[in-house]
């Protein structure tokens, strides 16, 4: 049966039955239900892996049983590959695992294990099941697309009969000392461990074997005194100290939820432990709605019983303070202590956990040179693939970042209107309801650059469609749109309705582009639609075609400012095993979902984000598509969000260390539903959001269908006014936005940056999660997250003077140290770093479009020894792909109290009179640098002067000087106005 809109037509036990899955998905009022998903102890392959561990760290003479085959490893060209023989048995069987450890001349070293016995091919297996028989191995394919040349320096220090060392890195400091047996790994840094795989034993890899179907066990003759024996006899098995091997209920089938997962290719689960030496703080693997520091997941006041989860799913308004899984995976975790940074990436696309334990170090810190008292133990835990670990070691959390970039890629450089501010709630209801919220957005003076349409939009959730009824010009919807410089964003989700008449799921069927059931016919599932069936963007061909449907061609209704949203493609499936793919499924290849689940995301992201690059020959523009469900290397194309959050107090706090979280973590333009997407915030709390709002890097309002209407006008006064001035706030600093998402995009750094990152040297700051510094600027924002707070508590990380934003006023603290800055409702607590310079554009506009030719301020920072400051500011026409062929702006500023200069030059030394110019670098030498502003003005500079000369291009002109002298707590100030210098050009203010 196929539902005619969101639940109509004749009752039916199937429609029955998806009325009640989708009454318990939409409900407003239900909170998660945990019992939906599963918890470790339901997981077969994290009981099995978390009852090894304990064994072995409870045995007094636990040994791990992998040994590497010394005979058989040789060492080439910075590549070690070897043999580790596993012992499976007292009689002294072994598996063959192929060992490859590779040194990159990034400094980042390799290791890699696999499995020789498994077989190439797709073999019928059990259950008529197609899947392929050997370790997935494809996950690189996927993720990584660079940094992977071997370090040819790399070289064997040390060897005897126990084990060797080698040498590498860019100043050869680094060192891997491997140990045979039992095999581990020990990464050291100038002579002190950082990183070891494998000291406490509980490398695990599950090994492929044939199923042994056991004949029934006979019932046991009963003879008389069975019963007084059988007290005895279960003392007798409680005083055995070794286990009888892994529980084997899971190996070959599962079940959860009344939903069976075949197995077919039995256990084949890998875990590793990997501990951090001397190090008490770890970070990463989002998503969590956790804090930013990880906490420890085996229990005790205040830590975690259970692992965090890697498990890309759909879950309906998520905890807080949890290591649940949630919408998206990236298995990079690095740690962190006083000069050092070290970190680790799990390249594996299937389920996995990760214990976190902390102890402390047995031996005497200083001994090793650490000086720390605390290790961070780590479990990893995935269901199947290969154990793949990548480790960096530092010295830096920048380090940390850019060479995990280099691997999976650097963000995807924006569209300057996708840093803007984004208006969307499911639904708006009509095209006239959105050229109303675009009107009301403009009457009451709130800048915004994109509407978005969530499912109603469509003909009875078919998508690519509208529905003819309620969008009835979506043509003209988008030319009122564009004449005011917005886009329209419309939501494109992985099911396609399985219903006749729809050429899309036609198409999808006659050319065999789905995913498959384990039988290999094609898989039919539950989402919105009702009966669906799921693209397979792992499929070259199913991208192919996923292209044509976006053509304009196609896709009619759509415009140059139409753009996608990829929802639900974890992948939701409302009816499967906790609202997600059975695992057993078939992907293009013969991968199993099991291998790939984590991946399935990004490729129906990435699918959708190439389709947007070929809607029409020619039209060479930047795509958008925001994303739920991610893994590393999503970066490279788009964004994402927290996805369905709630309009609590809680919730907005959260957003802050899960978005500081991701930046780390590889995935910076990232965002939280402003306002929450369930329930209705009271006016205090969206307006607290909004404030906080602006520092995301992707900036969104979301709300349900069930919520009330709240477009940020209709809060009245006086929460419009202060609503507007935070939404001009974030569109008065787009160009340091902008730049800020230009560094990310060249080396991975994050947009906005922790404490520790910015201050790896302070360790008061290397739990504090809850404030950040945006981009290069300077600016540290504190936003009010608790309800009636009406200051707040800053942490000052060094002895450089800082100022308030809106104030100038000096802000009274040293290194180390917390104030408090007063926060009423109407107050952002927003300081200034002093020693940088950073670009705003001043002239209120009501989109970022509008502000395309608008001159700049530059507003300077003065350090505390009133001698220097400095910045940088990036800019391209923020559309085309141009800025790749040298069409774009990279300057760099400098204040000089000692030169008494204010000088601006290009970042890269380049020439830039040599480029060729095109339309967009021609007319932006209309654009200049009108205002400057000192903040922390020296008076020997500035008091009494009343102009200043500019030089610039061969010609000298002059500009006007304002001088403000300190009063009360303010610094003193000099504004210089009509500098009128070409912001793409060198120039000189003379302040002499």
């Amino acid at each position: 049966m196929h539902l005619s809109g969101p639940l109509s037509g004749k009752w039916t036990a199937t429609s029955l039955g998806l009325l009640s899955i989708l009454s318990t998905v939409i409900s407003p009022a239900a909170a998660v239900k945990e019992h939906d998903f599963k918890k470790c102890n339901q997981s077969g392959f994290c009981s099995r892996n978390r009852a090894y561990a304990d064994h072995a760290l409870a045995a007094s003479s636990w040994t791990s049983p992998y040994t590497i085959l010394p005979e058989s490893g040789a060492f080439k060209d910075g590549q070690y590959q070897a043999t580790i023989l596993k012992t499976i048995n007292d009689n002294g069987d072994t598996v063959r695992l192929p060992l490859t450890i590779s040194f990159l001349e990034s400094g980042t070293a390799r290791v890699t294990v696999d499995e020789e016995k498994r077989q190439k091919g797709e073999i019928k297996l059990r259950h008529n099941s197609k899947a392929r028989k050997e370790r997935y191995n494809e996950a690189e394919q996927w993720v990584v697309v660079g940094g992977l040349e071997l370090d040819k320096k790399a070289k064997v220090d040390s060897k005897d009969k126990t084990q060797f060392t080698v040498k590498y890195g860019p100043t050869s400091n680094f060192e891997a000392v491997v140990k045979f047996s039992p095999f581990s790994i020990d990464f050291r840094r100038d002579g002190a461990s950082q990183i070891k795989f494998n000291d406490q034993g509980l490398l695990n890899v599950e090994h492929w074997r044939a199923k042994v179907e056991k004949a029934p066990e006979p019932e046991p003759e009963k003879k008389e005194g069975d019963e007084e024996n059988k007290e005895g006899e279960q003392k007798d098995e409680e005083k055995k100290e070794e286990p009888q091997g892994p529980d084997e209920s899971t190996f070959w089938e599962e079940t959860f939820g009344g939903n069976t997962d075949s197995k077919p290719r039995g256990p084949e689960s890998v875990g590793l432990d990997i501990s951090f030496v001397g190090f008490e703080h770890v970070y990463g693997i989002p998503s969590h709605a956790s804090s930013l520091s990880l906490k420890q997941t085996r229990g005790g006041e205040g830590n975690y019983e259970e692992p965090y989860r890697l498990y890309n799913a759909d879950v309906f308004e998520y905890i807080l303070d949890s290591p649940m899984t949630l919408y998206g995976s990236i298995p990079f975790l690095q740690a962190h202590r006083k000069g050092s940074s070290v970190g680790v990436f799990w390249l594996n696309a299937a389920e996995t956990w990760v214990d976190v334990t902390k102890a402390k170090d047995s031996k005497n810190p200083l001994a090793l040179g650490i000086g720390a008292k605390t290790s961070t133990h780590t479990h990893w835990m995935s269901e199947s693939g290969l154990l793949d670990v990548f480790v960096f070691l530092g010295p830096t959390p920048k380090d940390l970042t850019t060479k995990y970039a280099e691997l999976t890629g650097t963000t995807a450089m924006p569209q300057e209107f996708a840093i803007g501010y984004h208006q969307c709630r499911w639904n708006y209801v009509s095209d006239d309801d959105v050229k109303d919220v675009d009107r009301k957005m403009d009457k009451f003076k709130m800048p915004y650059d994109v509407i978005w349409l969530d499912i109603e939009y469509t003909d009875d959730k078919k998508y690519f469609t509208w529905d003819a009824h309620t969008f009835k010009d979506p043509i003209g919807m988008g030319e009122q749109l564009a004449s005011h410089g917005r886009q329209l964003v419309t939501i494109i989700d992985p099911h396609i309705k399985n219903v006749e008449n729809y050429p899309v799921v036609a198409e999808l069927k006659s050319k065999d582009l789905a995913v498959k059931n384990k039988e290999g016919n094609i898989f039919e599932g539950w989402c919105w639609p009702g009966s669906s069936h799921w693209i397979d963007a792992f499929n070259p061909k199913a991208r192919e075609w996923w292209a044509t449907l976006f053509k304009y061609t196609a896709f009619k209704g759509t415009m140059e400012n139409t753009w996608t949203w990829n929802d639900m493609n974890e992948p939701s499936v409302f009816n499967g095993p906790e609202v997600t793919m059975p695992k057993d499924n078939l992907h293009d290849g013969n991968w199993e979902h099991r291998d790939v689940h984590n991946l399935n995301g990004m490729t129906f992201h990435n699918a959708t984000f190439h389709a947007l690059k070929s809607r029409k020959p020619g039209e060479l523009r930047r795509p958008f598509v925001l994303t739920r469900a991610f893994f590393a290397g999503s970066q490279r194309v788009g964004a994402m969000w927290t996805g369905d959050n709630t309009a609590e107090w809680g919730h907005l706090q959260a957003s802050i260390p899960m978005l500081l979280s991701q930046g780390i973590s590889g995935f910076p333009f990232s965002g939280a539903d402003v306002g929450g997407f369930f329930g209705n915030p009271d006016k205090d709390l969206l307006t607290r959001w909004y404030q906080a709002g602006i520092f995301y890097p992707f900036l969104r309002a979301h709300a349900h269908i069930d919520a009330r209407r709240r477009e940020p006008y209709l809060m009245g006064e006086p929460y419009n006014t202060i609503i507007a001035g935070a939404l001009r706030l974030r569109y008065s600093l787009l160009p340091s936005w902008y730049t800020a998402f230009h560094q990310a995009h060249v080396d991975g750094t994050p947009i906005i940056k922790p404490m520790f990152y910015t201050h790896p040297s302070e360790e008061g700051g290397l739990a504090i999660d809850d404030q950040l510094f945006v981009g290069n600027t300077g600016l540290l924002a504190k936003p009010i997250t608790e309800q009636g707070k009406e200051s707040a508590d800053i942490w000052i990380p060094d002895n450089e003077v800082y100022y308030d934003y809106f104030t100038y006023n000096t802000v009274p603290t040293s290194k180390g140290k917390t104030v408090t800055v007063d926060a009423p409702l109407h107050k952002i607590p927003l300081l200034m770093r002093g020693g940088h310079i950073f670009a705003r554009r001043d002239r209120p506009r009501r989109s970022s479009t509008l502000m395309k030719w608008d001159d700049y301020t530059l507003v300077v920072t003065v350090g505390r020894d009133g001698k220097h400051a400095e910045g940088d500011l990036y800019v391209d026409d923020g559309d085309s792909y141009d800025f790749e062929k040298g069409q774009y702006i990279n300057r760099k500023f400098v204040f000089d109290g000692s030169a008494k200069s204010i000088v601006s030059t290009d970042l890269e030394g380049r020439d830039t009179k040599s480029i060729k110019e095109g339309d967009w670098l021609k007319k932006m030498k209309g654009v200049s640098v009108d205002k400057i502003i000192v903040v922390g003005a020296p008076s020997g500079l500035f008091a009494g002067k009343k102009e200043v000369k500019v030089e610039s291009e061969g010609k000298t002109w002059t500009a006007f000087v304002e001088y403000n002298a300190p009063e009360g707590g303010r610094a003193a100030f000099a504004v210089i106005r009509n500098v009128a210098a070409p912001v793409g050009a060198d120039w000189k203010i003379d302040l002499s």
